[in-house]
């Protein structure tokens, strides 16, 4: 049982662990049931703790920085999770194969599966996590409200009962009020919860909130909740040991989301009291009393404008966002995860716990903000991140040249920033985004951007629909400054082709050939050349002359009527850039001729046109819709021929874990499909043959 935590102050200095009643255990081999950079995560903390590491992989992660940084690696199947990271016997297997004593499930895939903890302890492996126990506890949500209502844990109002008939769902959201939160009862992460703002949407609802609970997490059982229209996502970190003793390590807001999915986190949260903060935490340690827990949890809350709480869910597992506790305790979670696991006990009491400065974390994903967050996939042409320090941490688990995956999460990274105050953090983290460059794929970096400068933020005046209410100001386009970004690529394209060249005509057998010669040269001609642009959808014309001033190269630069003169150095994707007097210092990307600038808080994509060859696009692209992105056919929802009204629902894929409705563009007539139920499909591929009215 947990002591009152009064009783933990008291008796901090004086704890020591029974050897009567408890036992320590030595681990010397750990297997992270997990990828990505969680693995990556966990194998530092126990490199620096002297533990072996083995790590498994899919086919899709042959390749991946988790599978180089640890000790061993075992393959254990195919792409698809549940041919790899969902099969527990292959896990249990690899284990017992390297000899591993002990398994971290990290987060999400079986980090939360009571049979996966129950299949390690028959087989004589340490789970580091809680016991089964309370894991099925918490692991059905409808249950989980039932315990807290008895432990006095205050609840939203809603319906979590047994009888999961579409009628009684139905009539009990009717009643509770629209609108309401239709959350799958073994869920997470966002996945299989929807909205319902009103009756009407219901159904179609229901429908998908199942469909998708049950792909994620293999049981479709819902429940209904009043959907609180301005609350703010509070969650406290908590951590207990064997011996019965139980902290929390304050709070994090976690109230910025999208699709229900957390975009910032933040601690300590802005106005949070010190008296809230220890209801709160209080709360938090009951739930956690309730269920014998052990090991490190989360318990969140919405946190109303009034001051009131009501609990959640609680997660047992680490979170995706404990970096941001971790840089206000000073504490390494995942040492703490390992420590209480082997059974010694918590390293510090409640009162030896402080809260120093701030710290954000921002996810970076592979995603259109634009497009409704759709996840992108592909390979990451160039990756460059923040340094390294004190005040910026960068937790990833991919690299320069690898993939990101249709069969996984697409997030890149976590960037983590602390500083003593939350407007100095906020300035961090600025700072950091502008420097996180990522090619190869849409990514959500200059949204990031916008939020973190956004006023309205940086005040603290935010709840969980605050990206829906300040769209206009957080979704915008890469301004394109023709008079500083067009010089800037025309230089960069100049002094890449010099590169080019020059290094030509070292390997060549008649260096000073003509043909190596990169400046355009003609008989009697200055020496200019044309470079034809496409950016952001528009073609610019750049002509650029090269002459010669006190032997340094400078590059007249004209376009639309606009002269530039500029000189620079090129050193990799680095450009020194002198540009009418200014000095310019930025970075470009390229592949065969597509190339991307990265520009203050900017990042540019352009294309160098190629000749037209006549190609008429408008033929080449039929008269069908294209899937927005790799994915897979969950369901079609009419039928060959049938007639449909704008909007209307036509199918729904599956990528990266979420649902996307492909619907009507206008009213007509769905000719043909061309893909159905579980086939995968290509980004931009014709998914089905459509006829206009």
């Amino acid at each position: 049982m947990l002591k009152v935590l009064l009783d933990m102050v008291k008796n901090a200095k004086h704890r020591k662990l029974d050897l009567n009643n408890n036992s320590t255990t030595v681990m010397k081999k750990l297997l992270i049931a997990n990828r990505g950079e969680i693995a990556c995560r966990i194998i530092d903390t126990a490199r620096e703790m002297g533990i072996r590491t083995v790590a498994v992989y899919s086919e899709a992660d042959r390749t991946s920085l988790h599978v180089d940084l640890a000790d061993e690696a075992v393959f254990i199947g195919a792409s698809p999770v549940r041919e790899s990271y969902l099969d527990i016997e292959k896990i249990i297997n690899a284990a017992k194969e390297t000899g591993a004593d002990a398994i971290h499930p990290g987060y999400g895939f079986l980090s939360e599966n009571a049979e996966f903890c129950r299949s390690c302890a028959d087989n004589q492996i340490l789970f580091v996590g809680p016991s089964a126990d309370a894991i099925s506890s918490m692991g059905s949500k409808s249950a989980a409200k039932k315990i807290m209502e008895k432990a006095g844990v205050p609840l939203v109002p809603g319906y979590h009962n047994e009888d999961q008939s579409p009628a009684t769902l139905r009539k009990h959201s009717d009643e509770t009020g629209y609108p309401v939160l239709l959350k799958a009862s073994a869920g997470g992460g966002g996945k299989g919860m929807r909205i319902v703002w009103n009756a009407d949407e219901f159904d179609e609802s229901l429908d998908s909130a199942k469909r998708e609970a049950m792909a994620s997490f293999g049981d479709d059982k819902m429940l209904v909740e009043k959907y609180l229209t301005q609350p703010r996502h509070v969650e406290i970190q908590i951590f207990c040991d064997k011996q019965g003793d139980g902290v929390y390590l304050f709070e994090r807001d976690c109230s910025v989301q999208r699709r229900h999915q957390k975009v910032i986190e933040e601690s300590p949260a802005p106005g949070m009291t010190h008296e809230l903060r220890s209801a709160m935490g209080k709360a938090a340690l009951q739930a956690a009393e309730a269920i014998n827990y052990e090991g490190a949890g989360t318990v969140e809350f919405l946190l109303d404008k009034d001051g009131s709480f009501y609990f959640m869910e609680m997660n047992t597992r680490l979170q995706v966002e404990h970096p941001v506790t971790e840089m206000v305790t000073n504490q390494d979670l995942v040492e703490w995860q390992l420590k209480v696991a082997c059974g010694e006990p918590l390293p510090l009491a409640q009162n030896q716990l402080k809260l120093s400065g701030h710290a954000f974390e921002a996810r970076i994903y592979a995603e259109d903000p634009e497009n409704d967050f759709l996840p992108a996939s592909g390979i990451i042409s160039y990756l460059k991140t923040p340094a390294i320090s004190r005040h910026v941490r960068v937790d990833t688990g991919v690299r320069q040249g690898d993939e990101v995956s249709v069969y996984y999460d697409p997030m890149i990274a976590k960037l983590i920033v602390w500083d003593e105050s939350r407007e100095k953090a906020l300035m961090r983290l600025s700072s950091a985004l502008r420097e996180f460059q990522v090619a190869g794929m849409k990514t959500n970096t200059i949204f990031l951007y916008s939020l973190a400068n956004n006023q309205t933020f940086r005040d603290g005046d935010f709840d969980t629909s605050f990206i829906a209410k300040h769209q206009k100001e957080l979704f915008r386009k890469a301004e394109l400054d023709t008079s500083i970004h067009l010089p800037l690529i025309a230089l960069y394209l100049i002094l890449h082709q010099e590169k080019s060249a020059s290094q030509s005509a070292a390997s060549s057998l008649e260096p000073n050939s003509p043909w190596n010669y990169s400046n355009a040269w003609r008989l009697n001609e200055t020496l200019a050349q044309e470079f034809k642009l496409e950016i952001q959808q528009k073609e610019y014309t750049a002509e650029v002359e090269q002459r010669k001033r006190r032997e340094q190269l400078i590059y007249k630069i004209s376009f639309n009527g606009v002269v530039a003169e500029a000189f620079g150095e090129l050193d990799g994707e680095l450009l020194r850039a002198n540009l009418n007097g200014h000095q310019h210092r930025v970075y470009v990307s390229g592949d065969e001729n597509s190339y991307s600038l990265f520009v203050d808080d900017l990042h540019v994509d352009f294309k160098v046109s190629q000749p037209d060859l006549g190609l008429d696009e408008e033929a080449a692209l039929g008269h069908g819709l294209a899937a927005p992105m790799n994915g897979t056919v969950v369901a079609l929802l009419v039928g060959p021929g049938e007639k449909v009204k704008k909007d209307d629902a036509l199918l729904v894929m599956e990528a990266m874990k979420m649902e996307h409705t492909i619907r009507a563009p206008c009213d007509g007539k769905v000719l043909e499909f061309f893909y159905q139920a579980k086939d995968l499909i290509d980004g931009g591929s014709e998914i089905l043959s459509f006829e206009e009215n």
